[in-house]
């Protein structure tokens, strides 16, 4: 959750919308963009539907903004990260380098429950194989992990050797080499694999400042 300085700090980025309707998921923004639904009853007892719309691209400032519609028509804006007042709460958003980390309703009581991805989205199709078929989605979700922490092994075996070689360290302890020194193509594919996996988590919204930020 946004601590309150940050979320009252977000709100203030908040501009109004211009009620244009909200564009169709296309196949081809499978990477580009993220869709994300809430369905709310209002104090009138009338169903809304908000969405969350965000464009990884970014606009021609190379901002990444969020997107809330309302009913199908834009209502409000904001750089991310984004906290949107809605009936009974507020919507946050938060992006990484590979999709949202966060896209979630906390009620004015404390809980929250994420948004849900449009179908035709890769964040839907994902969620939709954890509900046909739960045992493959956790072994994706473990075979992610594992992605993870081999890439940040081999990323703090590089930065030991670097370090290693500075001249202030050479000079007082006499310089030092990582133990185990992998070559190339382990390195290569380490990074691939840890971003492939960082894009499986942020199809689930999963973020570790350590295992995904390590990737970025």
């Amino acid at each position: 959750m946004i601590d309150e300085w940050r979320q009252r700090r977000a709100m203030k980025r908040i501009r109004p919308g211009d009620g244009r309707p909200l564009p169709r998921f296309r196949w081809w923004q499978q990477v580009s963009r993220s869709l994300f639904s809430l369905e709310l009853r209002g104090a009138d007892g009338r169903r809304i539907v908000y969405a969350v719309d965000v464009r990884h691209m970014g606009d021609q400032d190379g901002r990444v903004l969020a997107q809330l519609y309302l009913d199908g028509r834009h209502h409000a804006t904001s750089k991310v990260p984004a906290a949107f007042p809605v009936e009974g709460g507020v919507i946050e958003v938060a992006a990484s380098m590979f999709g949202l980390k966060r896209c979630h309703y906390v009620t004015q009581d404390g809980g929250e429950a994420q948004l849900v991805p449009d179908r035709a989205s890769a964040a839907g199709r994902r969620a939709r194989l954890g509900r046909d078929h739960p045992a493959l989605s956790r072994l994706v979700g473990s075979v992610s992990v594992l992605l993870l922490v081999l890439g940040v092994v081999v990323v703090a075996l590089e930065l030991l050797d670097v370090v290693g070689r500075i001249p202030p360290v050479v000079d007082r302890y006499g310089g030092f080499r990582a133990p185990v020194q992998p070559p190339l193509w382990v390195t290569v594919a380490a990074g691939l694999g840890a971003v492939s996996a960082s894009i499986e988590r942020g199809l689930r919204l999963r973020y570790h400042w350590l295992l995904d930020g390590a990737a970025s």
